[in-house]
Protein backbone atom coordinates (compact mmCIF):
# COMPACT_ATOMS: atom_id res chain seq x y z
CA UNK A 1 0.00 0.00 0.00
CA UNK A 2 1.41 3.35 -1.07
CA UNK A 3 1.96 5.78 1.77
CA UNK A 4 1.91 9.52 1.22
CA UNK A 5 3.17 12.26 3.56
CA UNK A 6 0.43 14.03 5.56
CA UNK A 7 -0.81 17.28 4.06
CA UNK A 8 0.18 20.48 5.89
CA UNK A 9 -2.54 22.47 7.67
CA UNK A 10 -4.22 25.01 5.37
CA UNK A 11 -2.61 28.43 5.46
CA UNK A 12 0.67 27.08 6.87
CA UNK A 13 2.98 26.15 3.98
CA UNK A 14 6.06 24.19 4.92
CA UNK A 15 9.35 26.04 5.07
CA UNK A 16 11.31 23.07 3.68
CA UNK A 17 11.25 20.77 0.68
CA UNK A 18 9.63 17.49 1.78
CA UNK A 19 11.07 15.62 -1.20
CA UNK A 20 14.63 16.64 -0.33
CA UNK A 21 14.04 15.88 3.36
CA UNK A 22 12.65 12.43 2.54
CA UNK A 23 15.66 11.71 0.34
CA UNK A 24 17.98 12.53 3.24
CA UNK A 25 15.98 10.30 5.57
CA UNK A 26 16.17 7.46 3.04
CA UNK A 27 19.95 7.77 2.81
CA UNK A 28 20.29 7.75 6.59
CA UNK A 29 18.07 4.69 7.07
CA UNK A 30 19.99 3.01 4.25
CA UNK A 31 23.35 3.64 5.90
CA UNK A 32 22.38 2.99 9.53
CA UNK A 33 19.35 0.72 9.43
CA UNK A 34 16.03 1.40 11.10
CA UNK A 35 16.95 0.79 14.71
CA UNK A 36 20.36 2.42 14.33
CA UNK A 37 18.80 5.71 13.23
CA UNK A 38 17.49 7.98 15.98
CA UNK A 39 15.06 10.86 15.68
CA UNK A 40 17.94 13.21 16.46
CA UNK A 41 19.90 11.70 13.57
CA UNK A 42 16.93 12.22 11.29
CA UNK A 43 16.18 15.82 12.23
CA UNK A 44 19.86 16.74 11.87
CA UNK A 45 20.15 15.10 8.45
CA UNK A 46 16.82 16.46 7.21
CA UNK A 47 17.46 19.97 8.53
CA UNK A 48 14.17 20.19 10.42
CA UNK A 49 12.97 20.01 14.03
CA UNK A 50 10.86 17.24 15.54
CA UNK A 51 7.50 19.05 15.33
CA UNK A 52 8.10 19.63 11.61
CA UNK A 53 9.06 15.99 11.12
CA UNK A 54 5.91 14.77 12.87
CA UNK A 55 3.70 17.23 10.97
CA UNK A 56 5.14 16.35 7.57
CA UNK A 57 5.85 12.63 7.86
CA UNK A 58 4.28 11.25 11.04
CA UNK A 59 6.42 9.24 13.46
CA UNK A 60 9.68 7.41 12.77
CA UNK A 61 7.93 4.25 11.57
CA UNK A 62 5.75 6.19 9.14
CA UNK A 63 8.78 8.09 7.87
CA UNK A 64 10.64 4.84 7.28
CA UNK A 65 7.72 3.40 5.32
CA UNK A 66 7.72 6.48 3.10
CA UNK A 67 11.48 6.13 2.61
CA UNK A 68 11.06 2.43 1.81
CA UNK A 69 8.42 3.18 -0.83
CA UNK A 70 10.77 5.69 -2.40
CA UNK A 71 13.60 3.16 -2.36
CA UNK A 72 11.50 0.45 -4.00
CA UNK A 73 10.34 2.84 -6.74
CA UNK A 74 13.86 4.15 -7.32
CA UNK A 75 17.14 2.34 -6.56
CA UNK A 76 15.43 -1.04 -6.13
CA UNK A 77 13.08 -0.82 -9.12
CA UNK A 78 15.10 -3.42 -11.04
CA UNK A 79 12.81 -6.31 -9.96
CA UNK A 80 9.76 -4.97 -11.76
CA UNK A 81 11.86 -4.13 -14.80
CA UNK A 82 13.54 -7.55 -14.80
CA UNK A 83 10.26 -9.47 -14.73
CA UNK A 84 9.45 -8.08 -18.19
CA UNK A 85 12.52 -9.70 -19.76
CA UNK A 86 11.71 -12.40 -22.37
CA UNK A 87 13.50 -15.33 -20.69
CA UNK A 88 14.08 -16.51 -17.13
CA UNK A 89 17.84 -16.25 -17.59
CA UNK A 90 17.52 -12.65 -18.75
CA UNK A 91 15.31 -11.94 -15.71
CA UNK A 92 18.11 -13.17 -13.45
CA UNK A 93 20.80 -11.33 -15.43
CA UNK A 94 18.84 -8.06 -15.33
CA UNK A 95 18.26 -8.34 -11.60
CA UNK A 96 21.86 -9.19 -10.77
CA UNK A 97 23.20 -6.51 -13.11
CA UNK A 98 20.89 -3.94 -11.54
CA UNK A 99 21.82 -4.91 -7.99
CA UNK A 100 25.57 -4.89 -8.67
CA UNK A 101 25.24 -1.57 -10.49
CA UNK A 102 23.38 0.00 -7.58
CA UNK A 103 25.84 -1.31 -5.01
CA UNK A 104 28.80 -0.14 -7.09
CA UNK A 105 27.51 3.43 -7.39
CA UNK A 106 29.79 5.62 -5.24
CA UNK A 107 26.98 8.17 -4.83
CA UNK A 108 24.76 5.65 -3.03
CA UNK A 109 25.13 3.96 0.38
CA UNK A 110 26.50 0.43 0.33
CA UNK A 111 24.27 -2.59 0.63
CA UNK A 112 20.48 -2.72 0.45
CA UNK A 113 17.95 -0.81 2.54
CA UNK A 114 15.70 -3.87 2.83
CA UNK A 115 18.57 -5.94 4.23
CA UNK A 116 20.17 -3.22 6.36
CA UNK A 117 16.92 -2.16 8.01
CA UNK A 118 15.97 -5.75 8.82
CA UNK A 119 19.01 -6.16 11.10
CA UNK A 120 17.12 -5.00 14.21
CA UNK A 121 16.72 -6.64 17.58
CA UNK A 122 14.33 -4.52 19.69
CA UNK A 123 10.57 -4.93 19.82
CA UNK A 124 10.18 -1.36 18.55
CA UNK A 125 11.32 -2.61 15.14
CA UNK A 126 8.86 -5.55 14.93
CA UNK A 127 6.44 -3.77 12.54
CA UNK A 128 9.34 -2.81 10.29
CA UNK A 129 10.76 -6.35 10.26
CA UNK A 130 7.29 -7.65 9.35
CA UNK A 131 6.93 -5.10 6.54
CA UNK A 132 10.34 -5.97 5.14
CA UNK A 133 9.63 -9.70 5.38
CA UNK A 134 6.38 -9.13 3.48
CA UNK A 135 8.28 -7.28 0.77
CA UNK A 136 10.86 -10.06 0.45
CA UNK A 137 8.09 -12.68 0.24
CA UNK A 138 6.28 -10.64 -2.40
CA UNK A 139 9.45 -10.33 -4.49
CA UNK A 140 10.21 -14.05 -4.18
CA UNK A 141 6.65 -14.98 -5.13
CA UNK A 142 6.76 -12.70 -8.16
CA UNK A 143 9.92 -14.47 -9.31
CA UNK A 144 8.38 -17.89 -8.62
CA UNK A 145 5.36 -17.06 -10.79
CA UNK A 146 7.62 -15.79 -13.58
CA UNK A 147 9.70 -18.96 -13.45
CA UNK A 148 6.58 -21.15 -13.46
CA UNK A 149 5.57 -19.40 -16.67
CA UNK A 150 9.05 -20.08 -18.05
CA UNK A 151 8.76 -23.79 -17.21
CA UNK A 152 5.31 -24.04 -18.79
CA UNK A 153 6.60 -22.31 -21.92
CA UNK A 154 9.68 -24.51 -22.25
CA UNK A 155 12.12 -21.71 -21.42
CA UNK A 156 13.25 -23.56 -18.26
CA UNK A 157 13.76 -27.35 -18.13
CA UNK A 158 10.75 -29.43 -17.17
CA UNK A 159 11.10 -30.45 -13.53
CA UNK A 160 12.78 -27.20 -12.46
CA UNK A 161 11.68 -26.18 -8.97
CA UNK A 162 10.44 -22.61 -9.48
CA UNK A 163 10.17 -21.98 -5.75
CA UNK A 164 13.74 -23.03 -5.04
CA UNK A 165 15.07 -21.15 -8.08
CA UNK A 166 13.36 -17.94 -6.95
CA UNK A 167 14.70 -18.47 -3.43
CA UNK A 168 18.20 -19.08 -4.79
CA UNK A 169 18.19 -15.84 -6.79
CA UNK A 170 16.92 -13.82 -3.82
CA UNK A 171 19.55 -15.43 -1.55
CA UNK A 172 22.32 -14.42 -3.98
CA UNK A 173 20.99 -10.87 -4.18
CA UNK A 174 20.71 -10.49 -0.41
CA UNK A 175 24.16 -12.04 0.01
CA UNK A 176 25.58 -9.48 -2.43
CA UNK A 177 23.98 -6.74 -0.33
CA UNK A 178 25.62 -8.00 2.85
CA UNK A 179 29.00 -8.34 1.13
CA UNK A 180 28.68 -4.85 -0.36
CA UNK A 181 27.92 -3.36 3.06
CA UNK A 182 31.00 -5.20 4.39
CA UNK A 183 33.24 -3.51 1.83
CA UNK A 184 33.45 -6.00 -1.03
CA UNK A 185 34.62 -4.33 -4.24
CA UNK A 186 32.38 -3.89 -7.32
CA UNK A 187 34.66 -6.26 -9.25
CA UNK A 188 34.19 -8.99 -6.63
CA UNK A 189 30.42 -8.44 -6.56
CA UNK A 190 30.30 -8.75 -10.35
CA UNK A 191 32.30 -11.99 -10.23
CA UNK A 192 29.77 -13.54 -7.82
CA UNK A 193 26.86 -12.42 -10.01
CA UNK A 194 28.50 -13.97 -13.08
CA UNK A 195 29.10 -17.22 -11.19
CA UNK A 196 25.42 -17.38 -10.25
CA UNK A 197 24.44 -17.00 -13.91
CA UNK A 198 26.90 -19.73 -14.95
CA UNK A 199 24.98 -22.13 -12.70
CA UNK A 200 21.59 -21.14 -14.14
CA UNK A 201 19.50 -24.07 -15.48
CA UNK A 202 20.40 -24.68 -19.12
Amino acid sequence: MKTEPPHPPKGRPRAFDTDVALGRALELFWRQGYEGTSLSDLTAAMGINRPSLYAAFGNKEQLFRLALNRYLRGPAACLGEALREPTARKVAERMLRGVVGQMSDPKLPKGCLVVQAALSSGTEADPIREALAAHRNEARNALRRRFEEAIAGGDLPKGTDATSLAGYLMAVIHGLAVQSASGMSPRELQAIAELAIQHWPA
